[in-house]
């Protein structure tokens, strides 16, 4: 019985070496995508009322992309963040990391989907669920990208 218990613990220990492997790779990869030398950059801004959201998409060889976004939203604290994803078909689907604010304690981490339609982006609106701490589109609900605040078009990128 004692035999089985510390089996037991082994292979508990393994397990937990094994997640901990899984979540080292995944940031890496992360790591290795923001070295990697864009192959081109586009900036697009979206006004809606009072509220103003700059975004900056680089481009990588590999086909994935990083980038900016600043979301000045009226009544509302500033959001400043990096969106990474990449495109399906003519949709781009990322996530958008950021701080809210003056609060740089926390991160805040959500799904982002946007149509490219010529030289304008929409950002697409959808039902969002949230499992294991991760947040994505529910996959039964489609996403609109008809009745929309934001649309997104291209302009001057204005270097740092």
């Amino acid at each position: 019985m004692k035999n089985l218990g510390l089996f037991c613990l082994l292979l508990t220990c393994i397990g937990f070496e094994s997640c901990k492997n899984d979540q080292n790779s995944k940031d890496a990869e992360a790591a290795k995508a923001q070295a990697e030398k864009p192959i081109s950059t586009a900036c697009y801004k979206a006004l809606y009322e009072n509220d103003t959201i700059n975004l900056t998409i680089n481009t990588l060889k590999s086909g994935k992309i990083t980038g900016d976004m600043i979301m000045k939203i009226a009544d509302s604290p500033e959001k400043v963040g990096e969106i990474a994803g990449e495109f399906h078909g003519d949709t781009l689907f990322a996530d958008y990391s950021f701080i809210q604010g003056t609060n740089d304690k926390v991160t805040f981490k959500n799904p982002m989907a946007f149509l490219k339609k010529g030289n304008e982006l929409i950002l697409g609106s959808g039902k969002i669920e949230t499992y294991l701490g991760r947040s994505y589109f529910a996959k039964d609900k489609p996403i609109d990208f008809e009745k929309v605040k934001y649309k997104f078009t291209t302009v001057d990128c204005v270097a740092k």
